[in-house]
This record gives structure tokens, C-alpha cells and sequence, in this order.
């Protein structure tokens, strides 16, 4: 352990109330045995996830199970949440001190977590870019789910953040037919850089083998089960809090044999379970993000101190934005 003086002071974002948060000072613990004191360089917003935080909309009954690994307090609130942190260890066990980090931790200049805890950043990862090691992490455990062959058919429902990262890893599969689907038209942009083809949803191409939905709306799920051939698989990614979904099963829904199956990422997926920790996904995830293409995923960047703001315009539709990331005072370094 290195005894490098530094702050035992922090500062994290917490949602207070309903539709309110505010930064918050704090006091550090001195990292005991096997922790580490990380320094904040970004942190990514989590749109969907932290938006339902941000109203509110968390229900009772998942509370527990929607718990962050480093969440303080309670639903609604207050609550300090978050999961997408990038950051260089200050004090640690030997071998940790200096190096690039990324942390499933909320939105915090500092902070003392177990060093078992952190992922090391591969050196040709920019820190900006990592932040998305969590939305890929996502990403790699729906494919791990689903369990993609050679040749099929695929389609991804919803051109955000999730399904957008869903389709940049689908690309390096050797498929048959791979569409990016979206109401909104101005996501073809996205799709072009991706290098996936983008389709509207009424033109959307049908007797997919998997399809992916990340739409979080019941018109979205919907669709993705007409996008199915016989026996098919949706991978229900989205997340709809307290939200209720109406399905047409008394169509054709059982004489086709149709699968919703549920992806989330809080446990490995059973087709890996036993052979993957949550720290290898993590590890293959951060690698993933060598490509550059992923870059086309970051639209824009704030200073800590204008989170506040930043999660209410997010929240009113002021700010759109794939991932929005925070950047912290002194976050830049050479890897940025």
C-alpha cells in the first residue's frame, strides 16, 4: 500500500427526490487491506436506467434486485446512483497506483472501493471511451443469451445506446442479414458509421432466427415478435420500470412457437455462467472498445459540477444524447 497523502474529501451526484438531484460532499474512509483510492477522470450517463432513477420510477418490488454495486441509500430516494466510472488509482496494493480504471461506481470525484472491484483499462483504450465498458458489458452478456449462428438472421429493435452497441459487436459476426431498425430516421447516421444497415420498422425484414429488442416500448416489442420466423427468440433488453406492456399472444404468438427471453445483466448468462465471473465480462468488454468505431456512441461531455443540470435536461428532452459524459476537474490525461 502506498502512503501517498491525498483528500479524504469527495463529491458525488445524488437524487434527493423525485425530478431533483444535487452534488453532495462526503468524507472518504482510508482504504484499508486489498482497497483502492480512485481518482475520477469521467463518468458516463446511463440514460434509461438513471432516468427512471431521476423520476422516480423505480418500483418497490425490484428495488433490491435494481440495486448499483455501489449504491448508497434508498429508492426513490435519497440515492446515490450511477455505474459508469473511469478513474486512475491514487493510493492502492502494490501494482495499482497510476493505473486507468474503470468501476461500476456512481458519479463521484473520489472514491474507496475493493481493488477486486475495478477493471484495468488496456493502454490503447482512450479513458473517454471507457466509459462505455458497462454498455458493452451489457451487450456482451445479450449475446452470450442468445447465442448467434453462422448465417442467421438478425434485426435489432431500438438505435439507441444498448441497441446500438448490440449491433457494432453483431457486425463481426459472420451472419446472413444483420438490420439496425428505428422509427427515428435520423439514426442512420449512426448506423452508417456503425457500419450496419438501418431500416424503418415497417420495412424491417421478417423471419429473423434472434431478434434483439431495445426499443423499451410495447410498440417496439411488439414488432419484434412479428419480425420472428417460426420458433424464433426475442431478447427482451429493455427495461420498463414501472411501465405496463400489452402483447397480441392470442395471435399466432404459440402456433409459431415465438420466445421472449429476458437479458439482464446482473448475472452472467447461463450459457457462460459456469465458465465466466463477472470480472471476465467486464475484462472482455473494456477490450472490446479498442475499435474507435465506438467513439460514434459519445455525444457530448459536461463538467462535473453541471450534472444537476445536465440529468434535468436529459430527463425534459433538452438534451439528446446517446452517451452523455461527465467530465471531472483534472480529468484529462494522456489517455483521454
Amino acid at each position: 500500500m502506498t502512503n501517498k497523502q491525498s483528500s479524504t474529501h469527495a463529491t458525488a451526484y445524488w437524487t434527493t427526490a423525485k425530478e431533483h438531484g444535487e452534488l453532495r460532499a462526503e468524507e472518504l474512509p482510508t482504504p484499508g487491506p486489498g482497497e483502492a483510492l480512485v481518482r475520477a477522470l469521467y463518468s458516463g450517463i446511463s440514460k434509461g436506467t438513471e432516468m427512471t432513477v431521476h423520476t422516480g420510477a423505480v418500483p418497490p418490488r425490484v428495488a433490491d434486485a435494481m440495486r448499483a454495486p455501489h449504491q448508497e441509500g434508498q429508492f426513490p430516494g435519497p440515492v446515490k446512483f450511477g455505474y459508469l466510472s473511469v478513474g486512475v488509482v491514487e493510493e492502492g496494493p502494490e501494482g495499482w497506483p497510476g493505473q486507468r480504471v474503470f468501476c461500476l461506481n456512481p458519479h463521484q470525484d473520489r472514491y474507496v472501493v475493493p481493488v477486486s472491484d475495478l477493471t484495468r483499462i488496456p493502454d490503447d483504450v482512450p479513458s473517454r471511451r471507457a466509459v462505455l465498458t458497462g454498455t458493452v458489458e451489457t451487450a456482451v452478456n445479450a449475446l452470450w443469451e442468445a447465442g448467434p449462428r453462422l448465417g442467421d438472421r438478425i434485426a435489432v429493435v431500438g438505435a439507441g445506446l444498448v441497441g446500438g452497441t448490440v449491433a457494432t459487436l453483431l457486425r463481426t459476426f459472420p451472419l446472413q442479414r444483420l438490420q439496425l431498425i428505428d422509427l427515428d430516421a435520423g439514426r442512420k447516421q449512426l448506423a452508417d458509421t456503425l457500419g450496419v444497415e438501418f431500416t424503418h420498422p415497417d420495412d424491417a425484414l421478417a423471419d429473423c432466427d434472434i431478434v434483439f429488442h431495445c426499443s423499451a416500448s410495447q410498440e417496439g416489442l411488439e414488432r419484434s415478435l412479428q419480425l420472428l420466423g417460426d420458433e424464433g427468440d426475442v431478447i427482451e433488453m429493455s427495461w420498463y420500470a414501472n411501465r405496463e406492456v400489452t402483447l397480441p399472444l392470442g395471435e399466432d404468438f404459440h402456433a409459431r412457437r415465438l420466445s421472449i427471453r429476458a437479458s439482464q445483466v446482473g448475472v452472467v448468462a447461463r450459457a457462460r455462467r459456469h465458465r465466466r465471473t463477472n470480472a471476465d465480462r467486464l475484462d472482455l468488454a473494456v477490450s472490446l472498445l479498442k475499435a474507435p468505431v465506438f467513439d460514434a456512441f459519445i455525444t457530448g461531455t459536461s463538467r462535473f459540477a453541471e450534472l444537476p443540470g445536465v440529468v434535468q435536461d436529459l430527463a425534459h428532452g433538452r438534451l439528446d444524447a446517446l452517451c452523455h459524459v461527465i467530465e471531472y476537474p483534472s480529468g484529462t490525461d494522456s489517455q483521454s
